[in-house]
């Protein structure tokens, strides 16, 4: 009796786990830096709602990859379609109301096809599979931050017989340098995070891979300190991490769950700093 009452809630489970992502580390890349745009250029109901549109075209695109890895197997399509739905409800009157929106649209065509592509070949781990990943969530930064507050009070509203570069000014959506500055710090950390987490999982004992991650972090230390002392200092805390972890790796086995927390713990101190400091250097 008690078996055939746990199997619809073990059921139950597993329809949920379908809907929901499963890696708080991805969670945390593939948003931050769109909320750091928000944060930085100042929020209002516009780049909000571009927020959560960001959510859905995360969830959507994370199920639909999972479809599409799974050579569309009948178990996954509903969450594909569902948050797919949700997104065309909710995105198309964003869309109606923001045209200039989609200037960014042959980007993210772009690395949604490309991002199918790599889990149509199950390649979704590899360098440029995680690439993809790292240019779109990094992107972001910049276009929530070209619908903040603080730059579309900058945007003249249109006029009738108005000259054709003001046309452009509104139609083509500005490239804040607070946007720019955080989305490429964003993609520098993140890059080096899929170094590290390699080190830790797929090819722990790669020499090369070590050295590249190694490398990668020295860099970043060079660079933030050039930046910004709190940039420099959080690069060296990475730097340690990078170094540190996988040699504990190589001695005794960690739980993939481990590098997961400590990413997500680097992920947070990344965004607040990034918050700190891309405001001195856009001066």
């Amino acid at each position: 009796m008690m078996a055939i009452m746990s199997q619809p809630a073990s059921s139950h489970r597993a329809s949920v786990r379908l809907w929901i992502p499963d890696q708080p580390g991805a969670w945390a890349m593939a948003l931050l830096p769109a909320i750091a745009g928000v944060v930085l250029a100042g929020a209002n109901p516009t780049n909000l709602w571009l927020l959560v549109l960001w959510l859905l075209c995360y969830c959507t695109q994370f199920t639909a990859a999972r479809w599409v890895k799974s050579r569309f197997r009948k178990r996954y399509r509903l969450p594909a379609l569902g948050y797919g739905a949700v997104l065309v409800v909710l995105g198309v009157p964003f869309v109606v109301m923001h045209p200039r929106v989609l200037i960014w649209a042959p980007l993210y065509v772009v690395l949604l096809a490309l991002s199918m592509l790599a889990a149509w070949r199950r390649q979704e781990r590899t360098l440029w599979g995680n690439a993809v990943a790292i240019i779109a969530a990094c992107a972001m930064a910049v276009v929530t931050a070209s619908f903040g507050a603080d730059v579309e009070a900058g945007v003249m509203p249109m006029s009738e017989g108005a000259p054709l570069e003001q046309y452009l000014t509104n139609v083509y959506p500005p490239f804040p340098r607070i946007g720019v500055l955080a989305a490429v710090l964003f993609a520098l950390t993140q890059f080096g995070s899929v170094l590290f987490v390699k080190t830790m999982i797929r090819e722990r004992g790669n020499v090369p891979y070590l050295v590249a991650s190694i490398a990668w972090h020295v860099g970043m230390v060079v660079g933030g300190f050039v930046l910004h002392p709190a940039l420099g200092g959080t690069a060296l805390v990475l730097l340690a991490r990078a170094v540190a972890l996988p040699l504990i790796a190589n001695k005794r086995t960690l739980k993939p769950i481990v590098p997961g927390l400590i990413e997500l713990f680097a992920s947070l101190l990344t965004f607040v700093m990034i918050i700190m400091s891309v405001p001195w250097l856009a001066v």
